[in-house]
This record gives structure tokens, C-alpha cells and sequence, in this order.
């Protein structure tokens, strides 16, 4: 990771500066609205444990542990603001307004906060390219307060999903693989937090995330071996379970396929060939297309299998071995 940084080196002060967002489009969509850092900062409540009334982890707190993280690991490179989506608000109202109508409280008197958020840093001074896509490092993560017990004390354990990976600037689909994703943290405190994403940073090898996504390009498949791609994906959820713990994992529902088989012929930078084949890259970025259409909670698991299955799919053609989704 220190060598993609390289060359990059700037001065404490602007390290310290977060850049706009390049981009105002959504990396993730389903059922989820931007907002803004300072909206959340001031305008949104902090959940709490019940029992004690002591505060959680807030969304503020994790944005800015991934930000300060980040600042320090890639010493003076700059990051942009960061693009945050939310979803499922909990909404409440101030003692003064408990008797009012819903239609007639004041701002002052609604209170909010999101059970689930999602955000990302982009690194736009770390990229590379394939196939005439820029693709820059982004860090960032995804909290879902559903996951926690909020009806005990504090101390008890929080639940934080940190990933790193590049994003497609076509399109803004995400790239992910496993050394850039820890699925489930379990911490007590910022500080704790802070040295999970520190060894995530630490551990990620950027440099084969980036290989094996430019092998993709060296592969492809044929409109009829899609065909029974799109196919056997319908059929995969319905499979015994002895057949299918056989077979590659695959966590994408019919709405993802829909929107696959569709972009194969309608996509603008990832469509098929004239003559009907799409090689592996293309492919894959289908499938992280359509992932944007995830839910917050299920988005990074989906996206990570996305890069599983496609890379199943390359060995399975690099070595001419069966592959259950196209034979």
C-alpha cells in the first residue's frame, strides 16, 4: 500500500484538507438518501444504551476515525469529502411538541437519527487504469444499529463494517476483495475501532486486488455461455443444499440478475461485444453495477462475492475446468 502512495507526498497542512466530492452520484442507491457531513454533525440525534443512557459510537465518530486513519496512513495525500448515504430514520419529537400533530411540528421539534449508514473516502491521487476506466482507492464503512443491543449498558460490543478497494469512476461501482473488507468489527470505543482500520489499511495488497482485475480483461465468455450464465443463476437458490455448498457462492437475487441481462445489451461501457462475447471485466462490473441496487446491510457482503464468483469464473476458463454457471 505504501508503494501506491509514493510520489504522493504532500505538506501536514494539506493533508489536513478534505477535498469536495468529485462526483454527486450514488455508489449505493437502494433505499438510501445522501447527506451531508455537517447534517449529520448537527442535526441528527446520538443513540444511546438504554439502561445507562450513555452514548454509542455515532456515525460522526466512526466517518471521522476512517478519515483520521486514513489521513495518517497515506501521510499527505489528500482526501476528498466524503459521500455518505443513510437509510431506515428513526424518528422522534421534543417533550414541548408530544401533544402536536405530525403535520404540525417545527424542524426544532423533529429529532432523527439512521439506523444504517453507509460512506466513502475517495483517494483520488492512488488510481489506476483498465480498459480506459480510472479506477481510484476509496476507503470507508457501513454501520447498521440494528446489529447492536442498544437496550444494555455501555461496554457493550458495537458492530462496524470497514472496507478498501477501488471505485470505477465510470460508473462508481464499487471493487472489493477480502483482505479490503472486515466484515465484523466488534469494539468498545473509537480507540478500538481506530486500530481496526489501521490494520486493515496495513494488510491490504492493493497491487493484487489490481492484477487480478486487469485478467479479467484477458477472458471472455460467449452470448450463449451468458445465456446459460443468467439461467443457472435463477436456478442456483433452488438447488439441494448438497449441490449447491458445491458450487461457488453466489448471493445475488432475480431484481440483480434483471438488471445484469439487461445492461449486457443496453450498458454504455460494459456492454457485449458485436459479436455477442464480454470478457470478464465487463462482467464484473454488471455485477457491481447491479449491487448498487443492494440494501446498506447487504451491499458489501454482495459486492464481495461479486469479485469471488468472477474470479471462480476466470480460473475456471484460465485452467479449462468445469464451470456448473456455464456448462
Amino acid at each position: 500500500m505504501q508503494a501506491l502512495a509514493a510520489n504522493n507526498q504532500r505538506t501536514e497542512e494539506e493533508s489536513a484538507t478534505i477535498l469536495r466530492s468529485s462526483s454527486s452520484s450514488a455508489f449505493i442507491e437502494a433505499n438510501t438518501l445522501a447527506i451531508s457531513l455537517l447534517e449529520i454533525e448537527q442535526k441528527n440525534i446520538i443513540p444511546v444504551f438504554s439502561k445507562d443512557n450513555e452514548t454509542t459510537i455515532s456515525h460522526i465518530d466512526f466517518i471521522q476515525a476512517t478519515c483520521d486513519t486514513a489521513k495518517q496512513y497515506f501521510n499527505g495525500v489528500k482526501l476528498l469529502e466524503p459521500v455518505i448515504r443513510v437509510s431506515h430514520p428513526i424518528k422522534g419529537r421534543t417533550p414541548e411538541a408530544r401533544n402536536k400533530a405530525a403535520n404540525d411540528l417545527l424542524d426544532h421539534e423533529r429529532t432523527v437519527y439512521y439506523e444504517r449508514m453507509a460512506f466513502l473516502f475517495e483517494i483520488p491521487e492512488i488510481s489506476r487504469d483498465i480498459m480506459g476506466n480510472k479506477l481510484s482507492l476509496v476507503i470507508g464503512g457501513v454501520k447498521a444499529y440494528n446489529e447492536d443491543n442498544l437496550f444494555n449498558k455501555k461496554g457493550s460490543a458495537e458492530t462496524f463494517h470497514v472496507f478498501i478497494g477501488f471505485q470505477n469512476k465510470v460508473c462508481l461501482n464499487l471493487c472489493l476483495w477480502t483482505d479490503g473488507l472486515k466484515e465484523e468489527i466488534k469494539v468498545t470505543s473509537v480507540e478500538a475501532l481506530t486500530g481496526q482500520i489501521h490494520q486493515l489499511i496495513s494488510n491490504y495488497d492493493a497491487m493484487s486486488t489490481l492484477v487480478r482485475m486487469e485478467e479479467f480483461t484477458e477472458r471472455s465468455i460467449t452470448e450463449h455461455q451468458f445465456a446459460q450464465l443468467i439461467g443457472k443463476t435463477r436456478l442456483y437458490n433452488y438447488l439441494p443444499t448438497a449441490e449447491k455448498k458445491a458450487l461457488p457462492n453466489f448471493q445475488f437475487l432475480d431484481c440483480h440478475i434483471n438488471t445484469i441481462a439487461n445492461d449486457y445489451y443496453s450498458n454504455r461501457s460494459f456492454c457485449r461485444n458485436s459479436d455477442g462475447t464480454i470478457n470478464l471485466w465487463r462482467l464484473y462490473n454488471l455485477f457491481t453495477g447491479a449491487n448498487r441496487n443492494s440494501y446498506i446491510d447487504k451491499y458489501l457482503s454482495r459486492g464481495l462475492n461479486a469479485g469471488q464468483f468472477i474470479n471462480s469464473l476466470n480460473n475456471a476458463l484460465a485452467t479449462n475446468e468445469e464451470f456448473w454457471f456455464i456448462n
